[in-house]
């Protein structure tokens, strides 16, 4: 019993040979060893040592030797699935290898929400183009159902949005995240406060940004649930108008803090965390579940996702 398990642990360890295994699926597919030794440009007595030598490493009967051909054994059928398995993915290996030793090239179609292009997209993608000149990225502002729904259709490689929405049917890799402040002129009563609740601004004149955006939608239903209502004087549909006019003293606004700060200027206005466990907003990158990335999305996606960390 101990010399059995002794070999059984050596058949289990020892790696398999790919070129025994092309081989292998070359006499399946071919139902004679002349045939396949003439397929893989070797002699027929050698195919037969290395097959022996095989079926000798596994410890199973792979091939029925017939006076007319030969026929894998059962286990001789579940190997010639595995290897086709194995052999495909290491040609899509070396594929995939022989890409980047020469430069990957080519084109990839991204959809973002606004809110994912007013913090760091514009730039990480620069910076990833500055390192793959070869590779061509077309970036369009979408809301975030078109995007979810360009990308599940296929018209769009990958997607990057807030991921309070339905994902299903998309695969999804972290990105940034970015924290909701109320954006106040400095002297408003509340400016000088390290952190706000909403139930602080909720009865005070604002701004509305991007009405039925996903962030307006947010706010209103944590709004109900507060049993208040927002008190919106004007609404706009972009950021950097939600600042001038909060500057000018038209109200506070409810932004993301990393989009809003660039637009702040020195002392133009104050900038409060909003103090909401919701308030914390994570964006993800996305793209079709099953789908086969080809290597300049997956690179993108795999450095956006490299740049969350």
């Amino acid at each position: 019993m101990p010399e059995l398990s002794q070999d059984l642990e050596r058949h289990l360890i020892r790696p398999l040979d790919p070129i025994s295994l092309r081989q292998f699926v070359s006499v399946c597919e071919e139902g004679s060893l002349a045939r396949a030794a003439e397929r893989e440009a070797v002699v027929a007595s050698a195919l037969s040592k290395r097959l022996a030598a095989l079926e000798a490493d596994l410890g199973v009967s792979l091939l029925l030797r017939q006076p007319r051909g030969v026929q894998p054994t059962a286990a001789g059928l579940a190997l010639l699935q595995r290897a086709r398995e194995v052999l495909g993915a290491m040609q899509a290996l070396r594929s995939e290898m022989g890409e980047f030793r020469l430069g990957v090239q080519g084109s990839v179609r991204v959809l973002a929400s606004p809110s994912a292009l007013a913090m760091r997209l514009p730039e990480d993608v620069a910076a990833f183009l500055q390192a793959h000149p070869r590779i061509h990225v077309g970036l369009d502002e979408r809301m975030s159902p078109d995007i979810v729904r360009g990308v599940r259709e296929g018209s769009a490689d990958l997607g990057v949005l807030w991921d309070r929405i339905d994902l299903s049917g998309l695969e999804p890799r972290a990105y940034r995240s970015d924290r909701l402040c109320v954006a106040l002129a400095p002297d408003h009563a509340l400016a000088r406060r390290p952190s706000l609740r909403l139930s602080d601004v909720l009865g005070l004149p604002s701004v509305n940004v991007s009405p039925g955006g996903q962030m307006d939608r947010m706010l209103r239903r944590q709004a109900a649930l507060l049993g208040l209502e927002p008190n919106h004087r004007m609404q706009v549909s972009s950021i950097a108008a939600a600042v001038r006019l909060v500057g000018l003293g038209m109200g506070l606004a409810i932004l993301p803090l990393e989009s809003v700060a660039p637009h702040a200027g020195a002392g133009h206005l104050a900038l409060v965390p909003l103090a909401e466990p919701w308030a914390v907003r994570r964006f993800v990158i996305v793209w079709r579940s099953g789908a086969a990335l080809a290597a300049p999305a997956r690179l993108l996606a795999e450095t956006l996702h490299a740049a969350a960390a």
